[in-house]
């Protein structure tokens, strides 16, 4: 089965497009807040998850442009940024099952910084075109779960009202086309729609029929 991923692909590209147009307009009323500039570095050390469209957008992005020595460095970055994620998560796991408080869970993982395995020795990003849209918001003024966050370096005034980007809303949309796009593909994983992963673990990961749990039609139901 040959998998078609541009019908989706462009859903999640009207979803980032969306994002930009946010974040443009937020910086042409907000001048003086959003602080944001070439090599800012402070979003690509924030850690978050990528749902199963933008992971795989993002997968299919890198494996375009990087061929060879260049990708094989990437890969290796991508590995040593799992395996930092991977300890912070099993350590909030942990705290989680020991009866600690979620919310305070939530903010001490807000606060760890893992390197971003695309940002290079200069400071920029090695896949700035495609990046996630979290990276497209990062400076403005954001919430999710009821939760509000501003980056640092901005100069959003804490107590003050701003436009504030709902990612529960866009999460939920980008939820939708990993759904459809789950059930198009007859995946045998029927919750598979529901996974997060970080950008590193995207890059290394392979969406091949294997993975995705790609059921043949029934030929006895064919006909």
């Amino acid at each position: 089965m040959k998998i078609d991923f541009i019908p989706y692909f462009k859903k999640y590209e009207e979803i980032s497009s969306t994002a930009d147009e946010l974040f443009l307009r937020v910086q042409k009323d907000f001048p003086e807040c959003v602080k944001c500039e070439v090599k800012c570095e402070d979003c690509c050390h924030a850690l978050f998850d990528l749902s199963l469209i933008e992971a795989i957008y993002i997968n299919h992005q890198f494996y375009e442009k990087f061929k060879d020595k260049e990708k094989e460095q990437l890969l290796e970055k991508s590995n040593r940024a799992d395996r930092k994620i991977y300890q912070i998560k099993r350590k909030a796991y942990q705290d989680k099952e020991s009866g600690k408080n979620e919310v305070d869970i939530l903010v001490e993982m807000a606060a760890e910084r893992v390197r971003c395995p695309l940002l290079n020795s200069e400071g920029l990003c090695d896949l700035y075109e495609y990046r996630p849209i979290t990276c497209r918001l990062y400076g403005l003024p954001t919430a999710i779960g009821g939760i509000g966050h501003t980056c640092g370096r901005s100069g959003f005034v804490e107590g003050q009202q701003y436009p504030t980007v709902n990612l529960d809303m866009i999460q939920k949309r980008l939820y939708e086309i990993s759904a459809e796009f789950v059930s198009r593909i007859n995946s045998k994983f029927v919750k598979m729609a529901e996974m997060l992963v970080p950008l590193s673990m995207a890059i290394l990961t392979e969406y091949d029929e294997n993975y995705l749990g790609i059921k043949e039609d029934d030929p006895k139901k064919q006909g």
